[in-house]
Parts: structure tokens; sequence; C-alpha cells
């Protein structure tokens, strides 16, 4: 491939660190300038070997991914991927890249916020202030504290590990379930949910999406929570089930909730927002410039590492290196 520039599809808005990094580097289509889409798959689809993923709101699956029979290598944005069908790339020979490790910190850290937001009220109370209403009384002591809690981690990955560091920082004791055990991990483990759910005062949920984990807090999860209890939700919208979760807030089955995630963004159920006691965020997890930027930068290293005929820098589990042959 030495010598020439080529063919990439941009999928999403044009970002800036991106189109610095392909410029001159590679021929870049852009899918939302394209006019006519089906003329363009037919008469450039075969040129293309390689995608461009902006957000994760952009859709990539197998009836997308087959319309260009040379594709090798999808570099996608963001360490969640379940936009993607990996499993349909890997099984075409096809490499997806995330963009992992350097979001760890700041989703940590906006989970920490969240928590505490959630548990204290802070954004309540700040509310509160505002509308002038410290002039006639103090802010209502809040019913919650970290002092007295166990946070259950739902998934012990990168960013479980950043943020259960903190919550140690904190004073807050933790244990986790996940799929496997992880002999490197200290914390208690539990290889069933709902067992963890009856000892742990917060779910912390920061476990990937897609179909495997779909619903995965249910009812029963809730339930077993209990009334005390106060779920965080940093993972995906869809491993919550949306409207038990929002019956067990009006029910007051648990306490409270703090989400960064929805089913169905950017649509947020008119239900949570009338409610006083959740704590909402609108999905800025690792929503920082510098942040953003360096996930943008390795979308465009792992797609440059490809072009130079190099190894990727962070495939995803279903398409490992050396891929498999393509079907």
């Amino acid at each position: 491939m030495a010598g020439d520039k080529p063919d990439v599809l941009m999928v999403g808005a044009k970002k800036p660190v991106m189109m610095k990094g392909f410029d001159g580097k590679v021929t870049l289509h852009h899918w939302l300038d394209l006019k006519d889409k089906d003329a363009f798959v037919k008469d450039a689809g075969k040129k293309i070997k390689a995608i461009a993923i902006a957000y994760t709101a952009n859709k990539v699956d197998g009836n997308f991914l087959q319309q260009f029979p040379n594709l090798e290598q999808v570099s996608s944005f963001g360490v969640g991927y379940d936009h993607i069908d990996a499993k349909w790339a890997g099984e075409h020979g096809i490499i997806v890249t995330n963009t992992p490790e350097v979001l760890n910190e700041e989703v940590a850290d906006t989970a920490l916020g969240l928590l505490l937001c959630t548990v204290r009220e802070l954004p309540q109370s700040e509310r509160y202030l505002r509308a002038g209403k410290w002039k006639d009384a103090h802010y209502p002591l809040t019913k919650a504290t970290l002092r007295d809690r166990t946070v259950g981690m739902v998934g012990m990955g990168r960013i479980g590990k950043a943020i259960a560091r903190r919550l140690e920082a904190f004073g807050v004791p933790v244990v986790y379930h996940s799929r496997n055990q992880q002999p490197d991990v200290k914390y208690k483990y539990y290889p069933k949910l709902i067992d963890m759910a009856r000892d742990a005062d917060v779910l912390m949920v920061i476990t990937p999406g897609g179909a495997e984990t779909k619903d995965l807090i249910n009812a029963e999860v809730l339930a077993a929570l209990g009334p005390n209890g106060i779920l965080i939700n940093m993972a995906r919208g869809s491993v919550v089930d949306e409207a038990v979760l929002i019956k067990a807030l009006q029910d007051k089955t648990i306490l409270s909730a703090g989400l960064d995630v929805y089913a169905r963004e950017p649509e947020v159920p008119a239900e949570l927002i009338a409610m006083d006691h959740v704590v909402l965020f609108p999905h800025l997890g690792s929503a920082s410039v510098a942040t953003r930027e360096k996930m943008d930068q390795l979308v465009v290293d792992n797609l440059l590492a490809w072009a130079a005929g190099k190894p990727p820098l962070t495939p995803v589990a279903e398409t490992p290196w050396p891929p498999k042959t393509r079907a």
C-alpha cells in the first residue's frame, strides 16, 4: 500500500482532530455529504478499504458493512462499540478498533461526580439556592450519605477499576460482579448479580452494552437493591430496563438513581425528567475537550497504522489480530 492513498469512508461529523490527522494521508469520502449514497456505493464501494466512525451514535451493522466488499478496517470512536456489528466484521476478516484507555480517568471522574450528586442531592440544592429558597429555610438534610454504603460495581474493566480506586480513596467499600472473577482484583467477587444487589447499597453500572447485557438491571435486581438503594448507570442505556427503573423510582422500590445514559438518546423519558429525586446527565462521561481529542486521535492512529501495513493499536475482542480469513 506504500505510496498510495487508501480510500476511507468517514461516517459522521468532520471532527477537527480527525480531519487534520487524515489530511494528505488518505482519500476521504464523507458519508453525510453524499447526496446519492446508493450511486456512491455502486460506483466507488469497492474502493473503500477502511471506515472511520466519528460518534457512537453512527450505527454500522452488517448490512452497511457488506456494501464495501474490500473493507479491511473499521476505526471507531468510543470505548463502547455496540453500534458496530463486530461479530459480523470478525467473521468477514474485518478488523474493528475502538478508543480505550485514553478516556478511563475522565469517565471515572464523571462517575464519582454523578454518585456524589445523587447521594448528596447537589444539583437539587443548587436549584434550591437559585430559586431564592435559602432565604426562607435551609435546604433539607439529605436522606443518604456515602459514609454507610457499599458500592457494587457491575463490571470491572479498565474504567471500573479506575472508579474503584477513587471509591477506595473515599473510604467506601467496593465489591463487584462481572462475567468472570479477575485474579488481579482484590475486591469481593459475586458470581451472581442478584446476590450483590442484596448486599450492596449502590450499584455502579459500567459494563459493555449489547445483546449480552440488555436489561441486565431488571425488576428483580432493583427489588434486591431495596428502598435504600441507589443505581448509577455509566454504561449504556440498554443495560437497564428503563420502564422497570421508572416504576421502581415511582414506587420507591429504590431510593434514587443517577443516570448518564438512556435507552433512546437523546430522548429522555418525561417520567424521569419529572422526578426531583434522580440526577440526570446528558451522556457526558468522557466529554471534555482534552479527552475527546485523545479519542479522536486514537481513531486516526488506528487507521493510519492499518494504512502503513502495521498491526492495529486497539482491536476489539471480536476481531483479533491477525484477522481471520474472509468468509
